[in-house]
This record gives C-alpha cells, structure tokens and sequence, in this order.
C-alpha cells in the first residue's frame, strides 16, 4: 500500500498542510485528481475550498467525494484519496453511512494512494478506540479501514509536569487502552507523520514519536526511523494481560 498519514494538517503560525506540503506534493504529483473526504467537519463545501486553496497552486486537482453525486463514483475517478481531520466519530460514521469504507479499503489495497490528517490518521488504524475525539455520534462500529494492522494516535501530547489539571494525561489513556487490548500505538507528535510504502514504513516530519506496547515501557522513535515490523504485528482487542 502506499499511504502518507499526517499527525496533523496545520501546524502553529503555518497555514494548511504547509509544514507538510513538500511530502504531500511529493505524494501526490502534479496533475493528480485527488478525491478529498470532507466528512470529518459539518461544512463540506467549505472544508473542500480550503483543502483546494492549499493544493491548487501545485497543480492538484482537489475534488470532493460530495461533489457531483455519488461519493463512490468520485472515488473511482481519482488517483488517490486524502481523508481529512476533524471529529473521527462523525468520519467514520459517514464512511459506513455513504459506503465509502468498503470502497476505501478496496481501493487502497488495491493500489490508491492514501493520505490521512488527524481523523482521516485515526482511519487507517484497525480501530477507533485511540482516538482523542468526544463521540458526538455513534458509528454502526469502532471498526475503521484497518489499512496498518497497529493503532495510531494522532497529536500526541506528553504529560507536563506542571499542570495542575487532575484528568488522565495522554499516556494515561494509552496505557488504559493497552490494558484492555494487545495492539501497538504509534503516538505521532504535531509535526510528524508515517510514510508506508509497500512493506516499509518510515517516520517523518519535524518530531519524534512515541510507540506504546503492552507490557513494556514507552520507546521514543526518531524522524527517519524504520518502523516496517509494525506492518507485521497481529493485534488483538478486548484482552486482559
């Protein structure tokens, strides 16, 4: 498969995608019909526009699944797909809703290039379950579009030592998930991002990340690392140690 999964799609001071833009233009090469899933957000037409705004200039032609009728059709015509951020339970329910989840896992396995941001990151995982998002709807399923067999977690923070704020920190959370289920979670700082070409993976951008496993102590994984054995891994969900 070939996927770019961004932690994030604007960085502090820079506008949209910029941190990024030199990957995902390599990514995506010019003249490419890109279909953008704009479901993550309520505003579809505007989220769309700005994803256009920031694309255009490198000669890709952005258009989204709503577009024109049918999304499944939309997807068909293109030559890669980039699923958007924004709230990953509003996502994936529309992914089941439009049937665009089949199509997508398809497609991609199928040779589509794929590019995530934040909740469009959070699909390519096996699950749902380490997202950071409040579940403002109720998707038929946790289930996700499984493209990496680990979980990913996507604007990860560490804890700070100085806060005052009594809530589970991030880790906290990641390590209550590991409690539960026996899957590695590849925790991408802002800034950073995956890139899985066939059986490599590398980890790229402008920070380290963070990998979580159960039954062993966090691991951070510098930029340029090869992360290709998490491509293997065989997770399994709702177990206890």
């Amino acid at each position: 498969m070939n996927l770019l999964l961004l932690s994030n799609s604007t960085q502090h001071g820079r506008g949209y995608l910029e941190h990024a833009l030199d990957t995902v233009t390599g990514f995506l090469p010019s003249g490419a019909r890109l279909a953008f899933v704009p479901y993550a957000l309520a505003d579809h037409d505007a989220y769309t526009a700005r994803v256009r705004d920031a694309l255009t200039g490198a000669g890709i032609d952005v258009r989204g699944v709503h577009e024109g009728g049918d999304p499944l059709t939309r997807l068909g015509a293109a030559d890669a797909v980039f699923v958007g951020g924004g709230n990953s339970f509003r996502l994936l329910s529309a992914l089941y809703r439009t049937g665009l989840r089949e199509a997508l896992i398809k497609a991609v396995r199928g040779g589509l290039p794929y590019m995530g941001a934040s909740a469009g990151t959070n699909m390519a995982a096996p699950s749902l379950r380490t997202t950071n998002d409040m579940p403002i709807v109720e998707p038929p399923s946790f289930e996700a579009l499984g493209l990496v067999p680990f979980q990913i977690n996507p604007h990860y923070l560490d804890p700070n030592p100085g806060s005052t704020h009594k809530g589970e920190t991030r880790e906290e959370r990641l390590r209550e998930f590991l409690e539960e289920n026996d899957v590695p979670v590849l925790g991408l700082r802002e800034g950073s991002w995956l890139r899985v070409e066939g059986e490599r993976a590398v980890l790229g951008g402008e920070r380290d990340a963070r990998l979580f496993r159960r039954g062993a102590p966090p691991r951070e994984l510098a930029v340029g690392s090869d992360l290709s054995e998490l491509l293997g891994v065989r997770g399994e969900f709702d177990t206890r140690s």
